[in-house]
């Protein structure tokens, strides 16, 4: 069992930058695969980013590609997403997910832990 706890969300305005972290409990997080969605008002459940348990596969959707960056450290049992130029489009509920050799980091399905998560705003 893993529990996962995301904080650092906010409001922030349109070009600005928020770092989120998501925390994990237990001694095996680095077994993990790791994974950031979010989902605004209205609309699904959308991937943003993906790290492997290693940090070698790292994936990003193409509409944060180039200005968020996900990083992991497994001694302090935390993934990171650094947030930088954002927009009123990446205005959502960010959430982090763990699951175990994941192959398609952009299906919600194949997670088998997710945070409570944290409510990004970012006004015009």
């Amino acid at each position: 069992q893993v529990q996962l706890v995301e904080t650092g969300g906010g409001l922030v305005q349109a070009g600005g930058s928020l770092r989120l972290s998501c925390a994990a409990s237990g001694r095996t997080f680095s077994t993990y695969d790791m994974g950031w969605f979010r989902q605004a008002p209205g609309k699904e459940r959308e991937f943003v980013t993906f790290i492997s348990r290693g940090g070698g596969r790292i994936y990003y959707s193409d509409s944060v590609k180039g200005r968020l960056t996900i990083s992991r450290d497994n001694a302090k049992n935390t993934v990171y997403l650094q947030m930088d130029s954002l927009n009123p489009e990446d205005t959502a509920v960010y959430y982090c997910a763990a699951g175990l050799s994941i192959s398609r980091a952009d299906r919600p399905n194949n997670y088998d832990f997710w945070g409570q998560g944290t409510q990004v705003t970012v006004s015009s």
